[in-house]
């Protein structure tokens, strides 16, 4: 019966963050990341019960089937969503909090493949609430707070504070604040360009060289104001 009512839980949270979905059995029958997320269900429990090839049967199939790679012994909790899903690679030690919600080509990878010591952290540890925008690749045992968002193409290598926006490459916390009702927005990515630090400064670059484009045909203006004196003098 828990198990039920936590697949319930799945479906129905899609129906919160995604405004294409018109019915339960449209979600079941369509919905890749469900899929997904059901497979790894089962997945999770063989390992746990040390069916490990069993396990990891069970999720190759899923990720022929999806396109989602979830590995068996990573920990996600309740009313998860994948969004599309297509190139979602999860590992093996990520852990993921209640509510979270994740896009396309995410990648919750690992950096150090020699520190496979049983016990030992690799992958990225999501808090609760958190959106993760497509494409974006958190590396490493990285802690990602509750509510933090990931813009989408974002590489983020160090840890996230609870209630921050990252964006860019590698990523950087933006000065948007996000609201205290926390409402969901997707991609996690700001709405205002203004909010990302690269554009900002490609802005003042492109300032800057505005800038001296004006200066430089002020400077060619006077030169030929200057050559023209110059040639008549010599005529005189």
């Amino acid at each position: 019966m828990q198990i039920f009512k936590r697949i319930v839980n799945d479906i129905d949270s899609v129906f919160a963050r995604d405004p294409a979905a018109r019915s339960r059995i449209e979600v079941l029958l369509c919905y890749p990341g469900v899929h997904a997320i059901l497979f790894h269900r089962f997945s999770h429990w063989l390992w746990m019960h040390d069916w490990r090839l069993l396990a990891r049967f069970s999720s190759s199939v899923s990720r022929f089937l999806t396109g989602i790679d979830i590995h068996p012994g990573a920990k996600i909790g309740e009313r998860f969503f994948i969004d599309h899903g297509m190139g979602v690679v999860i590992g093996e030690t990520a852990t993921i909090g209640d509510d979270v919600t994740i896009y396309h080509d995410v990648t919750l990878g690992g950096v150090s493949p020699g520190a496979s010591a049983k016990g030992s952290l690799r992958h990225p540890q999501i808090g609760n609430n958190v959106i993760v925008g497509a494409g974006a690749h958190l590396l490493g045992p990285i802690t990602i707070g509750d509510f933090a968002r990931i813009g989408s193409n974002a590489v983020v290598v160090k840890d996230v504070p609870a209630d921050t926006t990252m964006v860019g490459i590698p990523a950087r916390p933006v000065k948007e604040k996000i609201p205290a009702d926390h409402h969901f927005e997707a991609y996690g990515t700001p709405k205002d360009d203004e909010a990302d630090p690269m554009i900002a400064l490609l802005d003042a670059l492109r300032n800057d060289i505005a800038n001296l484009k004006m200066r430089v045909n002020e400077l060619e203006t006077e030169n030929a104001e200057l050559a023209g004196s110059a040639e008549k003098w010599e005529n005189k």
